[in-house]
């Protein structure tokens, strides 16, 4: 018997494997044509990556370490420090022909993941690793060798069901040995079916306890109330994603978070549970429409149509777990609820609340900034270049004559801000306390293609290196880019502030007739300015990421002193 979900799910992976079958080959070195079972694999984890963790097609690509010497690891994803602890996510897929949506996932792939977690990230552990995934666990390595903790999510999906009993025994042993450090998720059919589904409207009945408030101004409602966790729970458990549609975090999980485990406390603690309602900031939701019985003096039945959870998803989410695991008397603890009933076309709207009511926890603002007015200039200073740029994120992948506002900020902080260790290893800044530096009031269209198109020249080369290529590359392209900028200028004969319309079309034919010669020179140039460094030391893929970190190395190659907060 087949299951729906799973071959819906199937359909998307069959897509993927068509799409970016050509990417996977290049970068994997996966044949299509005679290595069908194993691209399809590939493509599952492709399609977990980007669905769980909301990412861009290059960035779930750029996390694809499948090929032998693995560990049983497919993906990895990590971001930079916050708070001296670095956020991992390992991927491991398990993807059959048979569509029946059974089948646990297997043991032997559980015994690998605990293998993995417990050698990967321990930096003075000698291992045999295939070249990307030895890249990007040195890189993690060398953060955990300067003092930031690592906190893991395993993530194990496959097209059936979750791990049987056996194996959760061992991750329960697991779970003595790494303590709070590691995080185990399933993810099978249904959850990537809800999570792709997440653009139905959601309608839904929220009982609310006690007396509640309602307030129509401006052609808008807001109600405020309260509501027991126990119903929070149940709805984040029915509608899952679906409900933090709109909310632009991901579930950060318990291990590590402190607000997530504040929140886990109090549940816990049958003496502070009656207390939640006070020590929480509530939930706040967006709907199309409430409607509630106005004769009735309390304990409001409210219904809701369209109904989305804006701030609060961390919460929720962690409400939903400490229920399933404390039981009914969890659920009894009270959560402040405020929803605004904001009609069509309020989309600006939401992302102002949404910005000014996320504080609790790191927030990535790219998609909140798209209603700048910085962000709109560009967009059609660059249009009137013939580029797209894409202010929001989009499921559909970029072609060459568009550019993301993600890219653009790393680029022109790295190639025009000479701030190229800033550029890969603070992105979360990027739309934050670096918006200014790099979305200054002069940077024009021109100057955001040209950035970006030499940073996709040298990002090619890091992504595809040629056999020769030495062995920093993976961790210096954003400083070769920025010497390639430098050459085109000097090729031009003008500084950055003379670049502009009128002789973007030339900048345009150097980079397209001297690209690869710039890179070859920036490449060269980059590897000179390294061997001060390493006058000693052991050389090492840690100490090299390590390196391209550090302002020095900027410095070096620039001749230019950089301040204390550069």
């Amino acid at each position: 018997m087949t299951s729906l979900a799973a071959q819906i799910v199937d359909q998307q992976v069959v897509r993927i494997a068509g799409s970016a079958g050509k990417s996977f080959a290049d970068q994997l070195n996966i044949n299509a044509i005679s290595d069908e079972t194993k691209l399809r694999s590939v493509a599952f984890v492709f399609l977990v990556g980007k669905t769980i963790l909301n990412l861009s097609d290059e960035e779930t690509l750029d996390g694809l370490v499948d090929g032998g010497n693995d560990f049983g690891v497919d993906g990895i994803y990590y971001s930079s420090p916050i708070d001296d602890e670095i956020t991992i996510t390992l991927i491991q897929g398990k993807y059959k022909k048979k569509l029946d949506g059974g089948g646990n996932f297997p043991e032997n792939g559980v015994a690998k993941m605990i293998d993995a977690i417990g050698a990967l990230f321990d930096p003075g552990l000698k291992l045999e690793l295939n070249p990307r995934l030895k890249q990007r666990v040195e890189e993690v390595r060398s953060f955990v060798a300067g003092g930031a903790i690592p906190r893991v999510t395993a993530v194990l999906c496959n097209n059936g069901i979750s791990w049987n009993d056996i194996s959760q025994g061992r991750i329960a042993n697991a779970k003595k040995r790494f303590g709070d450090q590691v995080e185990w998720r399933h993810v099978g059919p249904s959850e990537i079916l809800s999570i792709l589904q997440a653009q139905k409207p959601i309608e839904a009945t929220l009982q609310l306890q006690g007396l509640a408030i309602v307030e129509a101004f401006d052609f808008r409602r807001v109600l405020i109330g309260r509501m027991s966790v126990a119903q929070l729970a149940e709805l984040v458990d029915k509608f899952g994603d679906r409900l933090l549609e709109r909310n632009i975090r991901r579930y950060l999980g318990l291990a590590g978070n402190r607000v997530n485990e504040a929140v886990a406390q109090t549940l816990r603690d049958p003496s502070q549970r009656s207390n939640f309602y006070f020590y929480n900031n509530g939930i706040t939701m967006s709907c199309k429409q409430f409607r509630h019985n106005a004769l009735q003096q309390g304990n409001w039945p409210v219904q809701v149509i369209g109904l989305q959870i804006i701030n609060g998803g961390q919460t929720s989410r962690t409400v939903e777990q400490i229920v399933r695991e404390v039981g009914a008397e969890a659920g009894s603890a009270q959560v402040l609820v405020r929803i605004y009933e904001l009609p069509d076309g309020d989309d600006d709207l939401v992302s102002q609340i949404t910005y000014a009511t996320n504080s609790q926890n790191p927030v990535d603002l790219r998609d909140l900034r798209a209603n700048d007015a910085r962000q709109k200039a560009l967009t059609v200073s660059i249009k009137e270049l013939g580029f797209e740029y894409r202010t929001k994120r989009e499921d559909r992948a970029v072609t060459t004559k568009e550019l993301t506002n993600s890219v653009v900020a790393e680029a022109v902080l790295a190639v025009w801000r000479k701030r190229p260790h800033q550029a890969r290893f603070l992105s979360r800044e990027h739309f934050n306390s670096l918006y200014e530096i790099i979305f200054s009031a002069d940077l024009n269209g021109a100057q955001a293609i040209v950035a970006a198109l030499l940073w996709r020249i040298a990002e090619n080369k890091r992504k595809r290196p040629p056999e020769d290529a030495p062995d920093f590359l993976p961790y210096a392209s954003r400083f070769i880019a920025m010497q390639m900028g430098q050459y085109l200028l000097e090729d031009l004969g003008v500084k950055l502030n003379e670049l502009d319309h009128r002789n973007f079309s030339r900048a345009q034919q150097l980079i397209d007739q001297k690209g690869e010669e710039y890179f070859a020179r920036g490449l060269k140039e980059v590897g000179k300015a390294l061997e001060p460094f390493f006058n000693g030391p052991q050389r090492s893929l840690q100490r090299l990421s390590a390196t391209f970190r550090r302002s020095d190395l900027v410095e070096t190659l620039t001749g230019t002193v950089l301040t204390a907060d550069a």
